[in-house]
């Protein structure tokens, strides 16, 4: 029996639903770990939910993750938002978003995976992202449509007198805060929510969730939108900000038109992460979003590059270099492999619930799973005429395969064209699609890390499982 793929992008299993990941390595009894901390898409219906949970990794394999189970709940069971965790000492501390974000308490422990007890109330708000310092000062940044920055006192919780900063940048026009300052309202900025400070390289760096308001054609973005999470940068960590730039976008692929435009090729949505160093290589944690909603995300995880220039810019992202010197960053790719940089293993069975390409958009959909069985498989399903469902990258090693096993369900006639390297790309396989397993042989030798793309053909309507190849 084959090996079910287990971990690639989203990087926890298919039925988990852990968005707004702040990712922080820890070192807890002699070993290094990667902790992810977000908010819990469990009520289906509502963002989030009542209890946040804790997975981890160990820091030299981003696809070995382990349940911690639950690690806060609180007192009054009302709903948590997205939490940040940092260590102080030897303790642990717990920033939860109670009351959908409306109040936000402290709690601690001395074990990076809880449980959180002893909640003591801040004058925190939405959103909040914690930074200790060299130092072992400690800053705190929150916001909602508006962002606010100050030190903490020893506690961690205590706002210290004459360190509040409003408004460090601009922020977004729309009317869903009612009590946003009118006066920082800003275009370029468009502060939305979703504060996660880090310090790099003797920066400090200001993530946050970016709404733009005008259009970004390169991109596909035609409308207000928010599935970025964007950056500002200063050599001081309250104040000082200066523009950086974007770090990641939720719109999946983005394919180039002839008129250099840009076209999405998955449903974006609000968009929420950190940045962590794990043995020596930056990487950027998100969501996506499955489903036809918001109430059901998915943890992303992609490599970054990190660059000063010569004027002390810190640069942040995909990095164009001239003469060895970054002069410009944009979001990295959106992919199916995440911290497998060099591919999926293709022979393994990989669910169509890893595609990172699924167009055109608002047809075709990852089917939402949250049956906790190992393997489970998240399927697209809606997919009709002339639907692309693609994976970057996929891993064939040296050996190109024979032939390429398809599951999944089909009403109606449907063929399928499998391409690589692009959407429109080479055909290397060719099959009349039936309901159950699909086997087409490979006319083409393939070898390496390569995309993959599956073009659906016919009147019908077909449901997309898993694919392996042999």
């Amino acid at each position: 029996m084959k090996e079910r793929l287990r971990s690639a992008n989203p990087y926890l299993p298919l039925w988990e639903h852990i968005p707004d990941g702040e990712p922080r390595v820890f070192e807890y009894n002699g070993e290094k770990r990667v902790y992810v901390y977000g908010s819990h898409d469990t009520l289906k219906t509502a963002y989030c939910g009542r209890d946040q949970v804790v997975w981890s990794a160990p820091v030299d394999d981003l696809t070995d993750w382990t349940y911690h189970g639950v690690c806060y709940t609180a007192a009054d069971n009302s709903v948590l938002y997205a939490p940040d965790v940092v260590q102080k000492g030897d303790t642990f501390y717990l920033y939860a978003a109670e009351q959908c974000g409306g109040r936000i308490v402290v709690a601690s422990s001395k074990n990076p995976a809880g449980p959180f007890t002893d909640p003591k109330p801040t004058k925190l708000g939405f959103d909040p992202g914690v930074l200790v310092d060299d130092d072992g000062r400690v800053y705190a940044y929150w916001g909602f449509c508006g962002c606010y920055c100050a030190e903490l006192e020893d506690d961690m919780a205590t706002i210290k007198e004459g360190t509040l900063h409003a408004h460090p940048m601009g922020h977004v026009p729309d009317g869903w805060n009612p009590n946003a300052d009118t006066e920082h309202i800003s275009l370029r900025d468009s502060f939305f929510e979703a504060s996660s400070p880090r310090k790099i390289g003797g920066k400090y760096v200001y993530l946050y969730s970016k709404r733009y308001m005008t259009p970004v054609p390169e991109l596909g973005v035609y409308e207000p939108c928010n599935g970025f999470l964007s950056y500002k940068w200063s050599d001081s960590p309250l104040d000082g900000f200066q523009d950086g730039g974007d770090i990641s976008f939720n719109g999946g692929e983005i394919l180039r038109m002839p008129d250099g435009t840009g076209q999405q090729t998955y449903r974006w949505g609000n968009n929420h992460g950190g940045l962590v160093e794990i043995n020596g290589q930056w990487y950027i944690f998100y969501h996506r979003h499955t489903g036809t909603d918001e109430f059901a995300r998915q943890g992303m995880i992609e490599p970054v590059d990190i660059a000063i220039g010569k004027d002390g810019k810190i640069y942040i992202g995909d990095i164009t270099y001239v003469n060895g010197e970054p002069v410009s960053s944009k979001p990295v790719e959106m992919t199916s492999s995440g911290a497998s940089v060099n591919g999926i293993d293709a022979y393994k069975l990989i669910s169509a619930g890893y595609a990172c390409h699924i167009s055109p958009l608002h047809q075709a959909y990852v089917k939402a799973v949250y049956e906790q069985k190992d393997g489970v498989s998240a399927p697209v399903v809606n997919i009709k005429n002339g639907t692309t469902v693609g994976f970057r990258y996929l891993q064939f090693g040296m050996n190109s395969p024979k032939s390429v096993t398809v599951s999944g369900a089909v009403k109606g006639k449907m063929s399928v064209k499998v391409r690589v390297d692009s959407w429109r790309g080479k055909i290397i396989a060719e099959f009349d699609m039936q309901s159950g397993e699909n086997t087409a042989t490979i006319t083409s030798g393939i070898i390496g890390k390569r995309a993959v793309y599956f073009e659906f053909i016919g009147d019908g309507e077909a449901e997309f499982d898993w694919v392996t190849f042999d």
